[in-house]
């Protein structure tokens, strides 16, 4: 208690020399000299507005409020509003939430006409220091200060409460008596409440007020469709999710890429692909072109079902409409097309991956290296290898398993040389998550096939 008391004596002697040091004497802000502004002449301290720079200049909140208070005992002063204000945002920005109540109360008892900025601070204030209950308070003291809320302060009050479960019911009962206040829901209110109800499975609710909006004169916009697709689509109703873009697209919307996004994987997770490839034909006509995740979402949708040649002329309209193939994109294809036996088409689409300068990733490696290997294609598998090490793309332990035993069935010595010296320019290969030198990962596997000669060569 003696080390605060000595604390708050120190923050007083020093907003005291604080103000002895400002550029103009005390006694010359007081003087009648015709330059001061009227109200430095009429208070018999100091101006509103140098206090309120005083405490701006402070990075000690404590030491600002010091100043502030020190200012309030002087006969006649009357701080600005902006002094409160500037205060209260110091305050809040470390905590010190009891200092905050005992300034809103003095604004309150002298009168003091505030503004919607000093609401919108403490609420975001209280959001980020986890204190829903202060939020939620924070309405009501609006109505306390004879303040009517504004739909953006209700909306930035729902959007933190909703963000808590403990507090969704507490959100909700704001939300239907925010009309007994003067507060008009707008179509954000909506789609918040929409969207936690979404979140939830309460899809029933959701869908009321949807449709409440209509009631009263409100307009649903992109975002209250997209809720409601994301939601049915959680809930495994796909179906009813494209009627709602039918439905959206009849009043005029343009669906957002996002809503999209959320029918397609959905259709291909209920692997209805014609149904899926048909909605994004149609994303170009409806004003909206697919892009790199539309497309691969289907591709990938298409190989996972074992219909690789289906996912190529995906691949095939992506270039003409002007969207270029990723990693993702030929590494799925490539994939797909060697789990269903199209070696040579899965051969073809890694050549022209690698000429368009994306690197091959290992598991498109691994996947043709396999596939050939299986069909007892070894001198094929070992130009991929070598195709694969001139982009820097070391293969991993596992597709060196797949390879070496065959090599050395086939007595390809002359290419397994020639593959450990391509591997020899590269300084290390990964495995998993680990790096490992070249010898590590090769040396078990030779040793054990009796190929000394080669381990010779580390």
């Amino acid at each position: 208690m003696l080390q605060f008391r000595s604390s708050k004596a120190a923050r007083i002697a020093n907003c005291s020399l604080i103000f002895l040091q400002t550029r103009t004497p005390l006694f010359s802000l007081y003087s009648s000299q015709p330059q001061l502004d009227p109200n430095q002449k009429r208070h018999g301290f100091v101006s509103p507005s140098r206090v309120q720079k005083l405490i701006v200049s402070q990075s000690d909140p404590l030491l600002a409020k010091e100043i502030f208070d020190y200012a309030s005992r002087q006969p006649n002063f009357r701080h600005s509003y902006s002094s409160f204000l500037i205060l209260i945002l110091k305050l809040g920005r470390s905590k010190y939430f009891s200092l905050i109540d005992n300034l809103l109360v003095r604004l309150k008892a002298e009168r003091y006409p505030v503004t919607s900025t000093l609401f919108s601070h403490l609420i975001r204030i209280y959001g980020e220091a986890d204190l829903p209950d202060k939020v939620l308070r924070t309405f009501y003291m609006m109505i306390e200060f004879d303040f009517k809320p504004l739909p953006k302060h209700l909306n930035q009050i729902l959007e933190i409460l909703v963000s808590y479960r403990s507090h969704i019911l507490s959100a909700f009962d704001l939300f239907k008596s925010a009309h007994r206040y003067g507060v008009l829901l707008n179509t954000e209110s909506y789609n918040i409440m929409m969207r936690v109800f979404c979140l939830n499975g309460d899809l029933s609710i959701a869908y009321q007020l949807f449709n409440k909006m209509f009631e009263r004169d409100l307009v649903p916009n992109d975002e209250s469709y997209r809720i409601l697709m994301q939601g049915l689509c959680r809930k495994g109703q796909v179906n009813t999710a494209v009627d709602f873009l039918e439905d959206m697209l009849n009043k005029g919307f343009t669906p957002d890429t996002l809503s999209y996004t959320t029918l397609l994987n959905s259709l291909c997770r209920k692997k209805q692909l014609r149904e899926a490839y048909k909605l994004l034909c149609r994303m170009k006509v409806k004003g909206c072109n697919p892009d790199i995740v539309h497309y691969n979402t289907v591709i990938v949708g298409f190989c996972r079902e074992g219909r690789a040649m289906d996912a190529c002329k995906v691949l095939e309209d992506m270039a003409e409409n002007g969207c270029l193939p990723n990693v993702v994109s030929y590494r799925s294809l490539v994939s797909g097309l060697c789990h269903q036996g199209s070696l040579d088409e899965a051969k073809r689409y890694m050549e022209e991956m690698m000429s368009k300068g994306l690197s091959p990733h290992f598991s498109v490696v691994h996947a043709l290296v396999k596939g050939f290997c299986n069909v007892g294609r070894v001198e094929e598998t070992c130009g991929i290898l070598a195709e694969s090490l001139k982009h820097g793309e070391v293969p991993h332990m596992d597709t060196w398993i797949a390879i070496l035993p065959r090599i050395c069935e086939e007595n390809e010595i002359e290419s397994l040389d020639e593959i450990l010296k391509g591997v020899l320019k590269i300084d290390q290969v990964q495995l998993g998550t680990k790096m490992h030198e070249p010898r590590t990962c090769l040396e078990d596997p030779l040793m054990k096939m009796g190929k000394n000669y080669a381990i010779r060569r580390f």
